[in-house]
């Protein structure tokens, strides 16, 4: 059955192995499917919930669009914008907002997390944040999204403020309730310091992650120092989870080899750790060294990227369009 599908990627910048693992890699694959209809887009409203430098934000919009097509995205078969330039998205989260309940809201743990203590110094932005989500999402009417484990709640809030529009404007089925894309293989990378920390960007050690234009080099060092333990290869009846670091290891082998874990312990089963390491380190640059390598060169030419943009957000404003529309006419506008 054919699936139309919508994810997006914040333009964060330096985009690691834990983003092409958790999120790119798969989009490539569901693209490849001719039987989907693929919408990625480069959430650049949902980055300014902090506060952006301009210059560098308009950049790393590029380098995301950059990332995208040299990570295998074509845009030729998909549909690739920035969501800044769809301003029916911004319209929809206004009318979705008046449809959602602060309840709802108020459980959504990642708010809890990124605000921290002081919540009340929070932007309003990062609070009302799903609501965009939601809105991003049904705008288009997706069948399924891509997500992580940290974006299953707020898919779950998604479907509720779909299910309560079409129920507050008697209009069933309209906005479609959208089913999870969940992973089957491993996808949540960690640290290469710290296997119960996420891979991130904000780590203050570029040591702790594989970006994804680090070079041949750089992407052997980083393996070879990351961090494991004392004990042997486990077998594979071996329980990974006393083991965070290691299990990392074979979960990125895994991903990469597109391997069960437990096949990949098989292999290595009684093997010293270096084998293993060296084996992981050539299996990193023969897949990510030509992803940075076409990243710097596209990156070279930002025309390119923005033609690219440009079509794409022409495509998405034209889905868009007619459905904000009907939205309109159910609200009473």
């Amino acid at each position: 059955m054919s699936k139309k599908i919508f994810s997006g990627v914040q333009p964060t910048g330096n985009l690691h192995l834990g983003n092409y693992l958790g999120a790119i890699k798969n989009f490539v694959e569901l693209q490849n499917d001719k039987e989907n209809q693929c919408i990625y887009c480069v959430v650049d409203l949902h980055s300014i919930t902090v506060k952006q430098d301009a210059k560098i934000l308009k950049r790393n919009i590029r380098e995301t669009t950059a990332t995208f097509i040299a990570s295998g995205l074509n845009p030729e078969n998909s549909i690739i914008f920035n969501q800044s330039t769809v301003s029916a998205h911004a319209e929809v989260a206004w009318i979705l907002g008046c449809v959602s309940r602060m309840g709802w809201l108020s459980r959504m743990t990642q708010f809890k997390e990124k605000a921290g203590k002081d919540k009340e110094k929070a932007s309003v932005g990062l609070y009302v944040y799903p609501v965009l989500m939601a809105a991003d999402i049904l705008l288009y009417d997706a069948t399924h999204v891509p997500v992580g484990e940290d974006q299953k709640q707020h898919l779950e809030l998604c479907r509720d403020i779909a299910q309560k529009f079409n129920n507050d404007f008697n209009a069933p089925n309209f906005l479609k309730v959208p089913e999870p894309l969940i992973q089957k293989q491993f996808s949540r990378i960690m640290s290469l310091k710290d296997g119960l920390k996420k891979m991130s960007k904000s780590d203050p050690s570029d040591l702790s992650r594989i970006n994804l234009t680090d070079d041949k080099d750089l992407i052997i060092n980083k393996i070879k120092k990351s961090k494991t333990d004392t004990l042997p290869m486990p077998g594979i009846n071996d329980d990974l989870k006393k083991r965070p670091e290691v299990q990392n290891l074979l979960g990125i082998y895994s991903n990469l080899s597109n391997q069960s874990i437990d096949k990949v312990k098989d292999e290595f089963q009684g093997k010293n750790f270096s084998i293993f390491k060296d084996k992981l380190s050539e299996l990193l640059v023969d897949k990510i060294d030509p992803i940075g390598k076409r990243i710097k060169d596209l990156l070279k030419d930002e025309n390119y990227l923005d033609k690219i943009l440009a079509k794409g957000s022409q495509k998405a404003n034209n889905l868009a369009t007619k459905k904000i529309n009907e939205i309109k006419t159910l609200v009473g506008f």
